[in-house]
């Protein structure tokens, strides 16, 4: 028996009223979203956005430089030994990389959120008691994703402008004294605005289909979202300084 939400009067939202109602009247949408779960359009427009974004900055000789960058730096985090030959070949492929990045924009990008839905509709409904159909929470899921497209359009040109992939909606853009190379500095620079917007869009998505409070629902999505944050940072300050 799945969750079903009854389906409102009204006529259902199109795919611009949906993809719109999830930035400025979240619970409304997500009510609508719940009651008729549909997917591929929202999906599509998802990694439609970010596959071409990526790929046209990934075409200028300022995103392969950036990208470049970016390689060697996170490389250099991770305790590695970057020598000019391996200089040489993150350059020599970062031409290709517009085509690389694209195709795993469109492979990953379902596979991550099909994931994810598997992971939530385990734990809300095994160990919660819920009731809602796989359809239900990837629906959910997808629509959410929405923020991460506004994120890219929103980002990216500013990347482009100051020739640099490190995030501009990071907490480390408010403290930038903090070094960005110690634990601190990694944390701050893993912390993004955009991916906690994201993260309560889906509490919110989440809330209205398993007909919860959404506060512990957010709080819960947080702090899973931060201990990751923690681990991570934590994994590469440990590497960096071996």
């Amino acid at each position: 028996m799945t969750n079903e939400t009854p389906a409102t009067s009204s006529a259902p939202k199109g795919l611009a009223s949906r993809l719109l109602g999830v930035i400025f009247s979240p619970r409304a949408t997500y009510a609508e979203i719940v009651a008729r779960p549909r997917v591929l359009g929202a999906l599509a427009v998802v990694i439609v956005v970010i596959a071409a974004t990526t790929y046209a900055f990934l075409s200028t000789e300022i995103g392969q430089r950036a990208t470049v960058d970016q390689q060697i730096s996170f490389m250099q985090s991770m305790g590695m030994n970057v020598t000019d030959q391996v200089v040489t070949n993150v350059e020599s492929r970062a031409a290709q990389g517009k085509y690389f990045s694209a195709v795993g924009i469109v492979v990953f990008v379902p596979v991550a959120m099909a994931l994810m839905a598997g992971l939530l509709i385990g734990f809300f409904n095994a160990i919660m008691g819920g009731e809602a159909s796989f359809k239900q929470v990837y629906a959910v899921v997808v629509h959410s994703g929405v923020i991460g497209a506004l994120q890219t359009l929103f980002v990216t040109p500013l990347n482009y402008a100051k020739e640099s992939m490190t995030s501009s909606t990071s907490l480390a853009v408010f403290l930038p004294m903090v070094d960005d190379t110690g634990f601190f500095g990694m944390v701050l620079g893993s912390i993004d605005l955009f991916r906690i917007w994201s993260t309560l869009s889906l509490a919110i998505g989440l809330a209205v289909l398993y007909k919860k409070r959404t506060a512990p629902v957010a709080w819960s999505l947080l702090a899973i979202y931060g201990i990751i944050v923690v681990i991570i940072a934590g994994v590469r300050a440990a590497l960096s300084g071996a």
